[in-house]
Formats: structure tokens, C-alpha cells, sequence
């Protein structure tokens, strides 16, 4: 059906009209109001926002690394401090003409072909946001050269900053570990600017690395007036770093060098302890490497010097090495044995070997001590002593008192890498073996051998507890010394009878003559021990034991010595541990070295003086020593272009492949002696040390 034609008038047409008017006025009005909003966010809730983004179209930011807080010692002497540093570096990534560039860079610098040959396998090796080192520690006129040409120079970074630097050199190295530039793990890790900064560098092992939180501190700024293309227009006011706080040790920063010097060319430690308070005096692991040269950027010849160096430079033999505790566990022992109701009085006959079952456990002296009663087996060190009374008493009675005094344990310390050995008992063995405690288990473990490990911070610690009769803990920095560590659980006349014995030792005919003080009414009390690290077969007890100078170094026995002074009130204890030491050298021996440490803690001027006279004979000082090593090696292995590159991978010293070598390889020979039956004794222990073992 057709529909007919519709009629517009003028009413409708206003109609229309109208409405379309209305729809496009609240439309414009919509718009309107969502830009009036939009501004109104732009302008007040972005306001900040937006600020801040013009204001780095205008004003170029550098962060600038902040200067770390410092390590001093107790009297406030710098261990680690900061020198003033003019640098330059190259950042790979806004490197876009190096074959232009570095033959430049080497005029400016007079950089050495072989540096320009380092900085090219540094270049290839690095990541594109990484520094890489040209120069450091340089004089004002190449720096300014470098500056003046710095448009010539895409890519590279003069940096006026703050270098670490540790003036007592490897003599702290284990302790206070060292700085150096973050890998791009830890910044991928972290994504924080400050580590791509050229010259930033955070702490990689020791206190370095525990502490970094406090030593960091926070970046400055450097800030520049630029154009739309980057161009300065002028310097505005620089935002200042806020340094890193100091920390202060419990370290005597004096005997440590002392320390570290007397130690000589021995492969071991040394720890002192302050026997009122358990503050860790020194701390000494050697031989070391520079922790200077480290924070520099090592190249891979000297890392593989000291990998391939059979003294273990990377280990930090303090909290990281373990070893049989040998003889210096007697007083120890001597303790268990009263505490349990042992008569001090009862006299055991040491013929030279004592027989249990079908093995034969030998004394150290063949033809025998006689009748002895507990003072002067711990003087004369009598294996046969402890070898009856720890049958008679058991072992797991003298395991809690060796527990009680600091053996196998782990302290409250900011060191990693902490190993707290071994004090076994029947349920130790049961978990680790699967195996009953046996009989000659407990006879070698009361001469410190057998399954029985300790590292030397457990025995200076063991030795400050029995000349303080307190349960002292030890700590490295001075906020956290505990100064009322509770007394032992054992009789003050029990405590007083071990000390004279180990005074006994030293001063009346014992085994540790040649640790006597040289200073007018002080004595000093100690304990020496010689640990076993092979099996001797009884063939070779048949033709005679084979002396420590005629075997190969890694064969000879370890030399210790736990000591205190002055004996009647004891006011410092130390710990002596070398490795593979056998008593070959009197210089170079246990009593000598624990003797001069206390020396010096008492006077000064005749430990120096004594040290100036035998120093000589090791081929000088420690710094001397290591120059010449390195030059050796370096002779001998003629290094390629990739040997001499800088050593970026993230693997440190105290958790590299050498040490994890030795590690294994002391836990093999523990097992392997503790499994032996009777044929560990306590070698050595001879009341002349002075001669060749």
C-alpha cells in the first residue's frame, strides 16, 4: 500500500532542529569538559611529573659514586680508606669509533702497547653497559688532556673520585677482603643505576662484602645545564654523595702487620684474642694476595699464580681451614677428665705404646715417659696418658666440654664462608657413618686426631676460655663485644690446675721451652701440638718413621700452638696454626711466633727487634716476597695477550676452585687417617723443637 507523502512544516522543522542543536551542544560541552579536566590533571595532579621531565630536558644528571665509609682498627687507624682517584674509563656501548679512539687514548695516556692490547680484550669480553679500565690513579695533566678532547672521544669517561685502598696490603686481605667493579649479574639482579657508573664499585668478599650495606652510602650528583641537543650551556649546583658510615674493628691494626710479617713464609694463621672481653685482636691468614691489586681489576696471570699455588693463597685459613687439633686439645682433655670426677693425682705408666685389641697406639716418645699424673702429661704431652684415661672415662664425656669451649662451633661474626669442623661422639657417627663409636675412635680422638676438625679462630677461642674462665665469644667489631660473658661450668680449682700445666709446658721442662718469654717476670702459658696428616705403616715404623724435612710439603705434619700471657692473669690468648709446617726451620716454628706475638703485646720494641734480625732470612718482607714470586712466575710462563686481560668473573677468593679443592681434599684425609686404627700418633712433640722432624 502506498504510504502517502509526509507534510514538514515549519514546527517540525524547529523541532528537528532543536534537538540536533541540544545533541551537538552537550557534545561540545562533553569535550569541552573532558579537556578542561585533562588540563586540570596535566597542569595540578602531574604537575610534579612533568616538572621533573622538563628539568631533565634542561639539566643533565651524573650520578657520582659516593665515597665508602672507611675500616679503621680500635685506636682509629685506617685498615681500609679511600685515596683521591682521577680515572678513565671507556662504556662500551657509546664506544662508536674505536679504532679512532684508542690509538688517541694511548698518545693522551702513553698507555704501553701490552695496555692497549688489555683494553681491547677487556672491550670484547665486556657487557655493553659495563666500564671498562684505561687508566687509574693518574697524574692531572693526562687527565686533562683526556678531558679537554673529550668530544673527540665518544665513549670514554674521565672520573674524578675516590679510589679503595688498604695500606697494610695482603696483611688484611682475608679480613677485610676487597671492592670491585659489580658484574652484570649483581646489576641485573638490581637494576640500580649506581652500578653502571664508571669508578662504583661495591664490596666483594670479606668485610667488604658483609658490611657493604653500611659502607656504601648514597651517590651525589653532578648536574649541567644543557640545550634540546645536549649540548652544556652551564654548571649548576652539584648534589653531594652522603659517605658511607666508618666501621670500627676490635683489630689492632699493628699487630696484625706484626703478625702477618712473623708468620714468614709458613703456609697457616694466626688468631689473638683479648682475654677480658673475647675481642679479636688479629686475624691473620697467609701467605695472601694484594687486596689492592684485586680492587684495581686483577688480570687472569695473577689470579692463576695464586690458583696454581700449593699454600692455598685464597683461602682464608682462619675460618676456612680445618684441621686435627693434635696435642693442644690435652688441657682440654685434662678438664674433661676432672670435671668427671678424674683424680689430677693418678699416675698412668707410659711405656711408649699402649696395645687395645690387635693395634698397637704409639706415644710420640718411643722409649716412654714413665708414671705420670695429669699435670705432666699435658707438660711432656704424653699420648699414652690420654689414651687410657679417654678409654676409661669414654668420649662422649670429654665431647661436651670440647663443645662447652668453643670447639665446633660457629660464631656471630660478619665473615662468610665460616667451617666449624668436627667434634665427634657415637651419635655424630651414627648420622655421618651409619657405624658405632669405636674404641680406638675414641684414642684418637683424644690426642686431636682421628674425626676430630677444628679451624684456629675454635682454638685461640678454646684457649682464651681456659685462661678467663668464662664463655667468651669473640667479635670483630667494637659495637658488638659482649662484655659479661657467663662463667664456664667448671671449678675454679680445675680451671687453675690446666693452667699450671700448660704454664708447666713452657716454663718447667715441658714440650714448649722455646716459647719462654725474654721479658723479666712474664711467663707465658701454652700448649704446643703436632697434627699427622699421613698413615704410617708399620713397615715404615719398622725401618723408621721418615723425618718432616725429608718428605714432600703437602706430607709434613701441621705445627700448632694454643698460648695466653701473662700466665698468672691472663690478659691475651692466641692461636698458631701452619700447615704442613713439620718443624723444619726454629724461626719459621710454632713456639717462636706465639712467643713474638705475645712479645709484642708487651713490649713493643723487643718484638720488632727480634723480627728485623730473622726477617732477613726469608728473603724480606711480605710485599718484597710477592714481587719476586710474581716475577718468577711470570718469567717461567711467558703470558699471551689473554693473560694479561682483566678477570671479570664473578667467582671470589674465599669460594674459588682452589679452595674448594683444599677443602675436600682435608675431609678425604681426615677419613682416611680416622679409619686407619693405630697408626696415628702425635709426632714431634719433643722437647727440643729446634731440631729437624
Amino acid at each position: 500500500m502506498k504510504q502517502p507523502p509526509r507534510v514538514v512544516t515549519e514546527a517540525s522543522q524547529a523541532y528537528s532542529f532543536s534537538r540536533r542543536a541540544w545533541l551537538l551542544g552537550t557534545a561540545q560541552g562533553t569535550v569541552g569538559l573532558l579537556l578542561a579536566g585533562r588540563m586540570a590533571w596535566l597542569a595540578i595532579a602531574q604537575n610534579a611529573k612533568y616538572n621533573l621531565m622538563a628539568e631533565s630536558n634542561r639539566v643533565s644528571t651524573t650520578l657520582m659514586p659516593p665515597r665508602r665509609g672507611w675500616i679503621v682498627d680500635r685506636h682509629g687507624q685506617p685498615i681500609a680508606n679511600n685515596r683521591t682517584d682521577l680515572r678513565i674509563d671507556i662504556i662500551p656501548d657509546r664506544l662508536t669509533e674505536r679504532e679512532r679512539v684508542l690509538p688517541l687514548l694511548g698518545r693522551l695516556l702513553a698507555l704501553t702497547p701490552e695496555d692497549l692490547v688489555r683494553i681491547g680484550i677487556d672491550l670484547d669480553n665486556a657487557a655493553g653497559f659495563q666500564p671498562v679500565k684505561v687508566a687509574e690513579n693518574i697524574d692531572w695533566e693526562r687527565f686533562a688532556a683526556v678531558s679537554l678532547r673529550q668530544p673527540e672521544l665518544p665513549g670514554v669517561a674521565p672520573t674524578r673520585g675516590f679510589a679503595r685502598h688498604y695500606p697494610s696490603g695482603a696483611a688484611v686481605a682475608h679480613l677485610t677482603g676487597y671492592v670491585g667493579v659489580p658484574n652484570a649479574e649483581q646489576y641485573k639482579a638490581t637494576h640500580d643505576p649506581l652500578m653502571v657508573v664508571p669508578g662504583f664499585k661495591i664490596g666483594k668478599d670479606g668485610l667488604e662484602k658483609t658490611l657493604e650495606g653500611p659502607l656504601r652510602g648514597r651517590p651525589g650528583a653532578k648536574r649541567m645545564e644543557v640545550t634540546a641537543r645536549g649540548r652544556p650551556v652551564a654548571e649548576l649546583p652539584t648534589r653531594v654523595d652522603v659517605p658511607g658510615a666508618t666501621q670500627r674493628l676490635t683489630i689492632d691494626a699493628g699487630l696484625q702487620d706484626y703478625a702477618a710479617r712473623r708468620l714468614g713464609t709458613n703456609s697457616g694463621s694466626a688468631v689473638v684474642l683479648d682475654c677480658r672481653t673475647g675481642e679479636m685482636l688479629a686475624m691473620v691468614s697467609v701467605p695472601a694476595y694484594d687486596p689492592n691489586s684485586f680492587s684495581r681489576g686483577i688480570s687472569h696471570l695473577e689470579w692463576q699464580m695464586l690458583a696454581d699455588d700449593d699454600h692455598v693463597p685464597l683461602m682464608n685459613k682462619v675460618t676456612q681451614g680445618l684441621y686435627p687439633p693434635g696435642s693442644t686439645v690435652k688441657p682440654m682433655n685434662g678438664i674433661a677428665l676432672l670435671h668427671n670426677g678424674i683424680d689430677q693425682h693418678t699416675r698412668i705408666s707410659c711405656s711408649g705404646a699402649l696395645r687395645v685389641g690387635t693395634g698397637i697406639f704409639h706415644c710420640h716418645k718411643k722409649s716412654g715417659h714413665g708414671a705420670l699424673d695429669l699435670k705432666n702429661a699435658i707438660m711432656q704431652s704424653c699420648d699414652i696418658y690420654f689414651y687410657e684415661m679417654v678409654r676409661r672415662l669414654g668420649y662422649d664425656r670429654v665431647a661436651p666440654v670440647a663443645k662447652s669451649l668453643g670447639l665446633g662451633q660457629k660464631f656471630d661474626l660478619p665473615l662468610s664462608g665460616q667451617r666449624f669442623g668436627t667434634v665427634p661422639d657415637n651419635a655424630w657417627k651414627q648420622r655421618r657413618y651409619k657405624a658405632d663409636w669405636t674404641v680406638a675412635d675414641s684414642l684418637n680422638a683424644s690426642i686431636g686426631q682421628g674425626y676430630v676438625l677444628t679451624n684456629p679462630l675454635q682454638l685461640a677461642v678454646m684457649a682464651a676460655r681456659i685462661a678467663s674462665g668464662r664463655a667468651l665469644q669473640p667479635s670483630l667489631l667494637t659495637a658488638d663485644v659482649n662484655f659479661d660473658a657467663p662463667a664456664l661450668p667448671y671449678q675454679s680449682e680445675h680451671l687453675a690446675m690446666i693452667r699450671d700445666a700448660m704454664f708447666g709446658v713452657v716454663n718447667q721442662g715441658g714440650t714448649g721451652n722455646a716459647a719462654r718469654l725474654q721479658i723479666p717476670g712474664v711467663a707465658i702459658a701454652a700448649k704446643t701440638g703436632t697434627a699427622q696428616v699421613r698413615r704410617i705403616t708399620m713397615a715404615e715404623r719398622g725401618h723408621g718413621v721418615l723425618k718432616n724435612a725429608a718428605l714432600p710439603f703437602k706430607l709434613r705434619d701441621h705445627a700448632l700452638i694454643v698460648c695466653f700471657a701473662p700466665a698468672d692473669n691472663p690478659r691475651y690468648a692466641a692461636a698458631v696454626v701452619l700447615e704442613h709446617n713439620g718443624h723444619t726451620v726454629r724461626t719459621l716454628d710454632t713456639p717462636g711466633i706465639g712467643r713474638d706475638i705475645m712479645t709484642y703485646l708487651l713490649d713493643r720494641d723487643r718484638a720488632i727487634a727480634t723480627l728485623a734480625e730473622i726477617e732477613p732470612t726469608w728473603g724480606g718482607d711480605i710485599e718484597t716476597r710477592m714481587a719476586a714470586s710474581a716475577a718468577q712466575y711470570r718469567t717461567l710462563h711467558t703470558p699471551s695477550a689473554a693473560a694479561i686481560a682483566t678477570r671479570t668473573d664473578a667467582v671470589v677468593p674465599t669460594d674459588s676452585a682452589p679452595v674448594q679443592a683444599e677443602s675436600a681434599a682435608v675431609s678425604a684425609e681426615q677419613q682416611a687417617l680416622a679409619t686407619g686404627g693405630a697408626n696415628i700418633t702425635t709426632p714431634a712433640e719433643d722437647p727440643n723443637p729446634e731440631a729437624p722432624q
